[in-house]
C-alpha cells in the first residue's frame, strides 16, 4: 500500500506528516475492518492525530499492529472514548455531515474531557502590572513554564497526551505566546525563579532561528540557573539533532547556554524501549550530550503501552547506558481518555517498585509514580498498614505551598483509585494537607483548592 504524506517545509528541512486524511489507509495497513476504521476516525474527530514517516517506518512493528505498543502510542483506539460518543461521531461521518456540525459535536465531547487539568488556563497565569502574561505558567516558586506560539505542535501526537487540547484547532483551548519580552520582564522581576521550562506542544518543532530568539535573552538574567526544554523529538524525530539542515546550529545554541554558566536540561520523553532502538536516536543523544546539556528522561505510565515493570526496567537501564538520567514515572493525568489509559495507583506503585529494584543506583534517580495534580506533584511512596488501617503513603515532590514539600501524608487504600482526587484522608483525618486555609502562591496567585 502506498500512502502519500503531507510534506511540510520548516527551516529548510523536509518533514513528512500523516494526518487524519491518511488515517483510513494506515489503519487498514494495521488490519482493521471497515467498521473498526470508521470508529477510529470517529475518535480522531475529537482527539488529535498526527504521525510522521520516521515513526511509521522505523518504530512501529506493523506485523504486530494494532497491538504493537508504538502503534497504540500514536494511533487512536476505537474504545478511547465512551461508546455513545464514538457512535455519535461515527453516525455523523457516515451520513456525510458538514464540518461545522461535526466540529460542534466534537467540541461538546471535548468539554467533558477536562481539557485543562490543574487549572493551567487560569490558576497558574502570572501578571505584570495586573496584566496577565500570555503563554506563561508559574505553578511552583522556582519554575516558570513558557509555551512558545511556534512550538504548539509536535512531530507526532501521543494518544495519551494531557495537552491534547492544544492540538485540536480550537483557539479557546490554546495556551501560548510569542512575546519573549514579557517572559524576560517577568523572570527578571522574580528572583525566586531559577528555572524556565520551554514546553508545548514541542519546542523542538521550531527551527534554531526561532528557538534561539526565545532562549538567548534569558541567558542575561543572573539569578536564572537553568533552561529546560520538554520534548519528545528524540523519540519521534531524532533527525532534528543529526541530519536536519539546522541540526548543527541547534547544538551550537545548546553549547551557548552551557557556556553562559546555566544548566541546559533536556527533558526527553521516552514512552517505550522501542523508541531507543534506531541508531540515529543514539547518535542524537550522543550529540546533545556533547554540548554539555544534561538529558533527563520521563514518561507517564500508560495502560496497554508500557504498564509492565520489565518495560520500565529496560527503558531506565538503556537510558543510563547512553548517559541519560531517569527522572520521572508519571501517573496519567485526569484529562482526555484517562479512563482508557490510566493505571490504578496501587498497580502503578507495584510496577514502579518492581522496575526500581531491578536497576542499579545510577537509575534510581527516577521518582514515581508521580501525579502532577492541582496542589502539586504528589508521589506514591508505598502501601502499608498503620494502626490497623491499610493506607497509601504519599508526599509532595513539588507544591504550590512550599511548606508541604517533602512532608508525608496518608490516604485510605483504594485499589481502584487512579488519581489524587479519587483518594480520601486516612487515620481519622478529615482533610488533606492542601485543604487548609488559602495561601498566596507564586506570582501572587491564590490556589482555589485551598479556599
Amino acid at each position: 500500500m502506498s500512502v502519500t504524506p503531507d510534506v511540510a517545509q520548516s527551516a529548510g528541512r523536509r518533514f513528512r506528516a500523516y494526518t487524519t486524511k491518511h488515517l483510513d489507509e494506515l489503519t487498514a495497513r494495521a488490519g482493521l475492518a471497515a467498521d473498526e476504521r470508521l470508529a477510529v476516525q470517529a475518535v480522531a474527530t475529537v482527539l488529535p492525530f498526527r504521525v510522521n514517516s520516521y515513526v511509521i517506518d522505523e518504530l512501529i512493528d506493523w506485523d504486530a499492529a494494532p497491538d504493537d505498543p508504538v502503534y497504540r502510542l500514536v494511533f487512536p483506539q476505537a474504545d478511547m472514548l465512551p461508546q455513545t460518543d464514538v457512535a455519535r461521531m461515527a453516525d455523523l461521518l457516515r451520513s456525510g455531515a458538514g464540518r461545522k456540525e461535526i466540529n460542534q459535536a466534537a467540541n461538546e465531547i471535548r468539554a467533558q474531557l477536562n481539557p485543562h487539568p490543574a487549572g493551567q488556563m487560569d490558576l497558574n497565569v502570572p501578571k505584570v502590572d495586573e496584566d496577565p502574561v500570555p503563554g506563561v505558567q508559574h505553578k511552583y516558586k522556582e519554575t516558570v513554564l513558557f509555551f512558545p506560539k511556534q512550538g504548539q505542535t509536535c512531530h507526532a501526537y501521543c494518544t495519551y497526551c494531557f495537552r491534547w487540547a492544544q492540538f485540536v484547532g480550537d483557539a479557546d483551548l490554546k495556551f501560548a505566546s510569542s512575546e519573549i519580552d514579557q517572559l524576560v520582564e517577568y523572570v527578571r522581576s522574580h528572583p525566586e525563579v531559577t528555572s524556565v521550562l520551554f514546553t508545548g506542544g514541542d519546542p523542538m518543532i521550531m527551527g534554531e532561528g526561532v528557538i534561539s530568539r526565545y532562549i538567548e535573552p534569558l541567558l542575561e538574567i543572573e539569578h536564572l540557573e537553568a533552561i529546560r526544554i520538554g520534548t519528545k523529538a528524540l523519540a519521534y524525530w531524532p533527525q532534528r539533532f543529526v541530519t536536519d539542515p539546522d541540526a548543527d546550529d541547534t547544538l551550537r545554541l545548546f553549547e551557548k547556554v552551557v557556556a553562559s554558566g546555566k544548566n541546559l536540561a533536556f527533558m526527553a520523553h521516552f514512552s517505550h524501549p522501542a523508541e531507543m532502538r534506531p541508531q540515529i536516536v543514539q547518535d542524537a543523544v550522543r550529540r546533545i550530550r556533547s554540548t554539555g546539556a544534561v538529558i533527563r528522561t520521563q514518561a507517564p505510565l500508560i495502560r496497554t503501552i508500557n504498564d509492565s515493570s520489565a518495560v520500565w526496567e529496560s527503558m531506565w537501564r538503556t537510558h543510563v547506558r547512553h548517559g541519560m538520567i531517569p527522572y520521572y514515572m508519571f501517573v496519567e493525568r485526569d484529562t482526555g481518555p484517562q479512563d482508557y489509559f490510566a493505571v490504578p495507583l496501587a498497580e502503578a506503585y507495584d510496577i514502579f517498585r518492581n522496575a526500581y529494584k531491578g536497576v542499579s543506583g545510577l537509575a534510581r534517580t527516577v521518582r514515581g509514580p508521580s501525579m502532577s495534580a492541582t496542589p502539586g506533584k504528589v508521589c506514591v511512596d508505598g502501601v502499608t498498614e498503620v494502626a490497623g488501617e491499610k493506607v497509601f503513603v504519599l508526599h509532595f515532590i513539588q507544591a504550590r505551598d512550599p511548606e508541604l514539600v517533602g512532608k508525608p501524608f496518608f490516604a485510605k487504600y483504594d485499589e481502584k483509585a487512579a488519581w489524587l482526587f479519587d483518594l480520601e484522608p486516612a487515620l481519622g483525618a478529615t482533610h488533606f494537607p492542601w485543604e487548609n486555609p488559602p495561601v498566596t502562591g507564586p506570582g501572587g496567585l491564590v490556589d482555589p483548592t485551598r479556599l
